[in-house]
């Protein structure tokens, strides 16, 4: 199994695609459980703000993609809104991840695809998310284009993901945290050496959110925008397709 170096500095390349498939095929089992216990089941809500940036109602029967979907969980969060009608892809190259999550709406469908290549025409759904991915992505402009790529015009991406508190008091108690509490009870609980080192060093390796937000211009997105999530330790951006 490929592993994460020691310190901040992350893997690139092919060697960070192979160590983040083999990371999230390892840790599948407990991931819904460590992400609700390590964020104190504020993700739930983060997911609810995300799904409403989506703009899901303009077109309320439409097909919508979940990347780098996981476990399914935004891709469920979409699915069952009240008076949504369409049908929810979930796409991820790490297929164990997937079948964890087909259980949390009979309506879901997966492909087992890389978001850097999906195996979707140009223009081929109303609306996409990202939950928590983008940084894993071994070239996220690239991913980025690709996404907006494979949607229709007026389509709305949103990404959820995690960033760094402007408050130097929130900030350091965030860090204490990610250093000190996430990679102990992570290991404990996925018994996985390193993938709760790796996935902290992710965040603080990751673009700010005003730099994610230019790189949504940069891929042809326009209307973008973003908002911090509690105390600044997530932020929900959205862009539009012309």
């Amino acid at each position: 199994m490929s592993r994460a170096p020691d310190g901040p500095a992350l893997l690139s390349g092919d060697a960070k695609r192979s160590y983040v498939r083999d990371m999230f095929t390892a840790i599948a089992p407990r991931y819904d459980l460590l992400n609700h216990l390590l964020s104190l089941n504020i993700d739930r809500g983060w997911r609810r703000r995300a799904v409403r940036r989506l703009g899901w109602d303009r077109v309320p029967d439409g097909t919508y993609l979940d990347a780098c979907a996981g476990t399914l969980d935004l891709a469920a969060e979409v699915a069952h809104q009240p008076g949504f009608r369409g049908r929810v892809v979930g796409a991820d190259f790490v297929v164990p991840m997937l079948q964890r999550g087909r259980a949390k709406h009979e309506g879901l469908r997966t492909v087992g695809a890389d978001t850097l290549r999906l195996p979707f025409g140009d223009g081929s759904f109303d609306g996409a998310v990202v939950g928590f991915g983008i940084r894993n992505l071994v070239d996220v402009d690239a991913g980025l284009v690709e996404l907006r790529r494979v949607l229709r015009p007026r389509a709305r991406l949103v990404i959820l993901d995690f960033t760094l508190p402007r408050s130097r008091l929130v900030r350091a108690l965030y860090l204490a945290y990610f250093r000190r509490i996430l990679p102990v009870v992570g290991r404990a609980v996925s018994k996985h050496t390193d993938a709760y080192t790796y996935l902290p060093n992710s965040v603080l390796e990751f673009a700010t959110p005003d730099a994610l937000a230019d790189g949504m211009r940069r891929a042809g997105f326009d209307a973008v925008g973003f908002d911090r999530l509690t105390f600044g330790i997530a932020a929900v951006h959205w862009g539009g397709v012309p």
